[in-house]
Protein backbone atom coordinates (compact mmCIF):
# COMPACT_ATOMS: atom_id res chain seq x y z
CA UNK A 1 0.00 0.00 0.00
CA UNK A 2 1.71 3.59 -1.16
CA UNK A 3 1.68 6.34 0.74
CA UNK A 4 -0.12 9.37 -1.17
CA UNK A 5 -0.50 13.39 -0.22
CA UNK A 6 -2.67 15.73 -2.47
CA UNK A 7 -2.01 19.05 -2.71
CA UNK A 8 -5.53 20.81 -3.93
CA UNK A 9 -6.60 24.40 -4.22
CA UNK A 10 -10.23 24.86 -4.73
CA UNK A 11 -13.46 22.36 -4.38
CA UNK A 12 -11.58 18.88 -4.99
CA UNK A 13 -13.62 17.06 -6.87
CA UNK A 14 -10.31 15.40 -8.35
CA UNK A 15 -9.35 14.74 -4.65
CA UNK A 16 -12.62 13.08 -4.07
CA UNK A 17 -12.78 10.75 -7.12
CA UNK A 18 -9.44 9.35 -6.05
CA UNK A 19 -10.80 9.64 -2.39
CA UNK A 20 -13.83 7.05 -3.64
CA UNK A 21 -11.57 4.76 -5.75
CA UNK A 22 -9.62 4.31 -2.81
CA UNK A 23 -12.46 3.61 -0.67
CA UNK A 24 -14.02 1.19 -2.91
CA UNK A 25 -10.58 -0.95 -2.78
CA UNK A 26 -9.52 0.36 -6.80
CA UNK A 27 -6.67 1.78 -5.87
CA UNK A 28 -3.72 0.09 -4.04
CA UNK A 29 -3.06 3.94 -1.87
CA UNK A 30 -3.79 5.49 1.37
CA UNK A 31 -4.24 9.08 1.16
CA UNK A 32 -2.55 10.87 4.06
CA UNK A 33 -3.24 14.09 3.82
CA UNK A 34 -5.01 16.62 1.70
CA UNK A 35 -3.19 20.04 1.56
CA UNK A 36 -3.91 23.74 0.01
CA UNK A 37 -2.74 26.88 -0.33
CA UNK A 38 -6.49 27.94 0.53
CA UNK A 39 -7.90 28.28 3.89
CA UNK A 40 -11.30 28.11 2.26
CA UNK A 41 -10.98 25.79 -0.51
CA UNK A 42 -13.73 22.92 0.10
CA UNK A 43 -11.43 20.23 -1.00
CA UNK A 44 -10.34 20.57 2.92
CA UNK A 45 -13.54 19.50 3.88
CA UNK A 46 -13.80 16.78 1.93
CA UNK A 47 -10.65 15.62 3.77
CA UNK A 48 -11.84 16.23 7.02
CA UNK A 49 -15.03 14.52 6.38
CA UNK A 50 -13.26 11.43 5.14
CA UNK A 51 -10.99 11.56 8.15
CA UNK A 52 -7.84 12.50 6.66
CA UNK A 53 -5.70 15.51 7.84
CA UNK A 54 -6.43 18.78 6.46
CA UNK A 55 -3.57 20.96 6.36
CA UNK A 56 -3.81 24.97 4.88
CA UNK A 57 -0.64 27.24 4.71
CA UNK A 58 -1.10 30.54 3.45
CA UNK A 59 0.95 32.44 1.01
CA UNK A 60 1.06 35.64 2.33
CA UNK A 61 2.13 34.20 5.96
CA UNK A 62 5.89 33.72 4.24
CA UNK A 63 8.39 35.36 3.31
CA UNK A 64 8.43 34.48 -0.17
CA UNK A 65 7.60 31.66 -2.45
CA UNK A 66 10.06 29.17 -1.88
CA UNK A 67 9.52 29.79 1.51
CA UNK A 68 6.09 29.14 1.16
CA UNK A 69 6.76 25.44 -1.17
CA UNK A 70 9.42 24.42 1.20
CA UNK A 71 6.79 25.05 4.00
CA UNK A 72 4.18 23.15 2.39
CA UNK A 73 6.44 20.13 1.33
CA UNK A 74 8.15 19.53 5.06
CA UNK A 75 4.80 19.22 5.94
CA UNK A 76 4.11 16.46 3.26
CA UNK A 77 6.96 14.68 3.98
CA UNK A 78 5.67 13.94 7.60
CA UNK A 79 2.91 11.47 6.19
CA UNK A 80 6.16 9.70 4.10
CA UNK A 81 4.51 10.12 0.78
CA UNK A 82 5.56 7.75 -1.86
CA UNK A 83 3.42 9.98 -4.49
CA UNK A 84 2.29 13.43 -4.22
CA UNK A 85 -0.52 14.12 -6.49
CA UNK A 86 -1.37 17.94 -7.72
CA UNK A 87 -5.06 18.00 -8.36
CA UNK A 88 -6.48 21.20 -9.04
CA UNK A 89 -3.34 22.90 -7.18
CA UNK A 90 -3.44 26.26 -8.86
CA UNK A 91 0.71 27.46 -7.86
CA UNK A 92 3.88 27.46 -9.27
CA UNK A 93 5.98 25.21 -7.12
CA UNK A 94 9.53 26.32 -7.11
CA UNK A 95 12.02 24.86 -9.20
CA UNK A 96 14.39 23.51 -6.59
CA UNK A 97 11.35 21.80 -4.14
CA UNK A 98 10.25 20.57 -7.39
CA UNK A 99 13.41 18.82 -7.83
CA UNK A 100 13.80 17.53 -4.62
CA UNK A 101 10.52 15.34 -5.58
CA UNK A 102 11.24 14.51 -8.76
CA UNK A 103 9.72 11.25 -10.42
CA UNK A 104 7.52 11.08 -7.20
CA UNK A 105 5.27 14.18 -8.01
CA UNK A 106 2.10 13.69 -10.91
CA UNK A 107 -0.50 16.71 -11.74
CA UNK A 108 -2.95 16.48 -14.09
CA UNK A 109 -3.71 19.50 -16.57
CA UNK A 110 -6.88 20.14 -18.60
CA UNK A 111 -5.00 19.83 -22.00
CA UNK A 112 -3.31 17.36 -24.79
CA UNK A 113 0.13 18.40 -23.33
CA UNK A 114 2.71 20.29 -24.92
CA UNK A 115 -0.51 22.19 -26.12
CA UNK A 116 -1.81 25.06 -24.15
CA UNK A 117 0.19 24.79 -20.65
CA UNK A 118 -0.90 27.38 -18.27
CA UNK A 119 -4.88 28.46 -17.50
CA UNK A 120 -8.04 28.51 -19.87
CA UNK A 121 -7.35 25.80 -21.86
CA UNK A 122 -10.99 24.77 -22.67
CA UNK A 123 -11.16 28.59 -24.17
CA UNK A 124 -7.73 28.26 -25.70
CA UNK A 125 -8.66 25.26 -27.31
CA UNK A 126 -12.13 26.49 -28.73
CA UNK A 127 -9.96 29.97 -30.25
CA UNK A 128 -7.70 27.68 -32.31
CA UNK A 129 -10.62 25.76 -33.61
CA UNK A 130 -9.39 22.08 -32.28
CA UNK A 131 -11.24 18.92 -32.71
CA UNK A 132 -10.07 17.33 -30.25
CA UNK A 133 -9.76 18.18 -26.60
CA UNK A 134 -8.16 16.24 -23.84
CA UNK A 135 -6.11 16.23 -20.59
CA UNK A 136 -3.06 15.17 -19.26
CA UNK A 137 -0.99 13.64 -16.61
CA UNK A 138 2.15 14.26 -16.44
CA UNK A 139 5.38 14.06 -14.02
CA UNK A 140 6.28 17.51 -12.57
CA UNK A 141 9.34 19.35 -13.09
CA UNK A 142 10.72 22.83 -12.73
CA UNK A 143 9.06 23.81 -16.41
CA UNK A 144 5.11 24.91 -15.96
CA UNK A 145 3.26 21.91 -17.34
CA UNK A 146 6.45 20.41 -19.04
CA UNK A 147 7.37 17.59 -17.23
CA UNK A 148 7.11 14.10 -18.86
CA UNK A 149 3.17 13.05 -20.03
CA UNK A 150 2.42 9.84 -18.58
CA UNK A 151 -0.94 9.13 -19.85
CA UNK A 152 -3.88 11.59 -21.93
CA UNK A 153 -7.43 10.93 -22.27
CA UNK A 154 -9.26 12.85 -26.08
CA UNK A 155 -12.43 13.79 -26.19
CA UNK A 156 -14.08 15.57 -29.84
CA UNK A 157 -15.11 19.03 -29.66
CA UNK A 158 -18.34 19.67 -30.67
CA UNK A 159 -19.49 22.58 -32.82
CA UNK A 160 -21.85 23.87 -29.96
CA UNK A 161 -19.26 23.89 -27.36
CA UNK A 162 -18.31 26.65 -24.64
CA UNK A 163 -15.75 26.55 -22.20
CA UNK A 164 -17.83 25.68 -19.86
CA UNK A 165 -19.41 22.79 -21.31
CA UNK A 166 -15.74 21.73 -22.66
CA UNK A 167 -14.89 21.71 -19.10
CA UNK A 168 -18.08 19.75 -17.92
CA UNK A 169 -17.81 16.41 -20.34
CA UNK A 170 -13.90 16.20 -19.88
CA UNK A 171 -13.90 16.23 -15.44
CA UNK A 172 -15.20 12.94 -15.56
CA UNK A 173 -12.59 11.42 -18.04
CA UNK A 174 -9.87 13.41 -15.93
CA UNK A 175 -11.20 11.63 -13.03
CA UNK A 176 -10.61 8.09 -14.48
CA UNK A 177 -7.20 9.22 -16.15
CA UNK A 178 -5.61 10.24 -12.83
CA UNK A 179 -6.62 7.52 -10.98
CA UNK A 180 -5.38 4.93 -13.66
CA UNK A 181 -2.27 6.86 -13.22
CA UNK A 182 -2.20 6.67 -9.80
CA UNK A 183 -2.67 2.71 -9.95
CA UNK A 184 0.14 2.22 -12.07
CA UNK A 185 2.46 4.36 -10.22
CA UNK A 186 1.29 2.41 -7.24
CA UNK A 187 1.53 -1.38 -8.77
CA UNK A 188 5.14 0.18 -9.75
CA UNK A 189 4.34 -0.52 -13.63
CA UNK A 190 4.72 3.40 -14.29
CA UNK A 191 8.36 5.26 -13.55
CA UNK A 192 10.25 8.19 -14.29
CA UNK A 193 13.78 6.85 -16.01
CA UNK A 194 16.57 8.46 -17.59
CA UNK A 195 14.89 8.40 -20.94
CA UNK A 196 11.83 9.46 -19.42
CA UNK A 197 8.09 8.06 -19.16
CA UNK A 198 8.67 4.26 -18.49
CA UNK A 199 6.01 1.17 -18.35
CA UNK A 200 7.81 -1.94 -16.98
CA UNK A 201 11.33 -0.65 -16.92
CA UNK A 202 10.91 0.25 -21.26
CA UNK A 203 10.29 3.74 -22.10
CA UNK A 204 7.51 4.88 -23.70
CA UNK A 205 7.55 6.37 -27.29
CA UNK A 206 4.45 8.12 -26.98
CA UNK A 207 2.38 9.02 -24.04
CA UNK A 208 -0.12 6.07 -23.11
CA UNK A 209 -3.87 6.34 -23.94
CA UNK A 210 -7.04 6.63 -21.76
CA UNK A 211 -9.52 3.35 -23.20
CA UNK A 212 -13.35 3.15 -22.26
CA UNK A 213 -12.82 1.02 -19.93
CA UNK A 214 -10.72 2.70 -17.61
CA UNK A 215 -7.41 1.36 -18.28
CA UNK A 216 -3.96 2.49 -20.01
CA UNK A 217 -2.99 1.55 -23.14
CA UNK A 218 0.12 2.46 -25.45
CA UNK A 219 -1.36 4.76 -28.55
Amino acid sequence: MRNVVVLASGRGSTFAALLDAQRHGALPIRIRALLSDKPAAPALDIARDAGIDAIALAPRDFADRAAFDRAVFARAADFHPDLIVLAGYMRVIDAAVVNEWRGRMINIHPSLLPKYPGLHTHARVLEAGDRIHGSSVHFVTAQLDGGPVIAQAELPVHPDDTPDTLAARLLPMEHRLLAACVDSIARGRIALGSAGVELDGVPLAAPLRLQIDGSLRTA
